[in-house]
């Protein structure tokens, strides 16, 4: 087992994580909208009192925050947090407002808006592919060549040198699939077609539970079928693959972060499981402490759990501002000012209450409530 890196340590990790994708993030605004002639006032990374910034010769304030939990970049003429028309904006000289977010067409601010995500998707599938171009990547077949005595796979009948076809009515095309499919759901039933000789076969399969311990003694418990691969395979990958392997890797990532979402949603996973910045930092610390491999690899995964998120429907995120584009493109006219303000509102509440929710867990993860439980008790 790995001793645990120190705070120092920690709060390294975590600016090294969380700094990078927020600049990227804001970054994707930035550039779309200085394409469609957007002037930027202000490109801030943290929040709070300013630390350090300079004014570029366009005018726009660089800045950093002593608040380092994401940013923002600050459109001219944004002057409410929903980018809403107001008397102020329509005050402004005819020459200064069409440089403003509010003059643009609707799939110009549109496009703004989706950027920051997609700076963050982009980011981890330059990453995945560089990954995949120096590593290669693993395509052994979903062909089972060995079985775990008494495990999940052994009572459903499996036997060696059946090819996996589906699980759950999903297609296996690979056995890293298998993983990824069965990882996520413990316990659970779920029907599974083989191919063995010339036959196609149909079995019942209860995945496994099995509790595992990760090198700094953290336990997770992960469903497993109890099953290994006949042969393995790692194929080198071009230059010119390596972009359709990262996209492919993070579809897939983002296909099992919506998964799992739904899963705790729906009560089939314990909410104890969401994680916060706490959560985020502790993790970095503990990559960074394994190497730089596993903490650019860790960049990739948050990166593109940061652009899944940040197109969820929900106002103050990005994906609620473009669900009220995409409103106002259906009714052909902008969504009534107070509406949206009662929306963004509202959005600020549930955001802050996650955030509150999260940390809460994450103290909990981190002994805090037992301890005192203990000595209060």
């Amino acid at each position: 087992m790995i001793e645990a890196p120190g705070i120092p340590l920690t709060l390294l990790a975590f600016v090294l994580v969380i700094g990078p994708l927020v600049f990227i993030h804001e970054l994707g605004h930035y550039l779309a909208g200085r394409w469609f002639g957007v002037k930027a006032d202000v490109f801030s990374i943290g929040f709070g009192r300013e630390v350090a910034g300079f004014t570029d010769k366009r005018g726009t304030r660089w800045k950093f925050g002593w608040m380092p939990l994401g940013g923002y970049v600050k459109f001219a003429g944004d002057m409410n947090p929903a980018s809403q028309p107001s008397s102020e904006w329509l005050a402004l000289p005819a020459g200064e407002r069409e440089q403003t977010f509010q003059a643009k067409p609707l799939w110009q601010r549109a496009i703004i808006v989706a950027a920051g995500p997609v700076a963050n998707f982009v980011l981890a599938i330059v990453i995945l592919g560089i990954f995949a171009a120096s590593f290669g990547v693993d395509r052994s077949p979903a062909v089972v060549g060995v079985i775990e005595p008494g495990s999940a796979a052994a009572r459903a009948g499996l036997e060696r040198g059946d090819r996996i076809v589906s699980l759950g009515g999903r297609g296996m095309d690979e056995f890293s699939d298998i993983a990824t499919f069965t990882k996520i759901r413990p316990g659970e039933r779920v029907s599974m077609e083989v191919a063995r000789g010339a036959e196609t076969r149909r079995l019942d399969l209860t995945i496994g539970k099995v509790t595992e311990r990760d090198r700094f003694g953290n336990s997770y418990e992960v469903g497993r079928i109890g099953i290994g691969p006949g042969a393995r395979v790692i194929e080198r990958v071009g230059i010119l693959e390596a972009p359709l392997v990262g996209i492919r890797q993070t579809v897939r990532i983002v296909s099992f972060t919506f998964e799992t979402l739904g899963q705790i949603i729906t009560g089939r996973r314990s909410v104890k499981e969401l994680g916060g910045p706490l959560k985020i930092a502790q993790v970095s610390g503990q990559s960074l402490a394994l190497g730089p491999l596993e903490l650019v690899t860790l960049i990739a995964l948050i990166s593109i759990n940061l652009g899944f998120i940040n197109l969820l429907p929900v106002p103050v995120l990005d994906g609620g501002h473009l669900l009220l584009y995409a409103i106002e493109a259906v009714r052909r006219r902008p969504v009534e000012p107070q509406v949206v303000e009662w929306a963004f509102r509202g959005g600020m509440a549930v955001i802050l209450a996650l955030m509150i929710f999260v940390t809460l867990n994450d103290l909990g993860s981190f002994g805090v409530w037992k301890n005192l439980a203990g000595l209060i008790g």
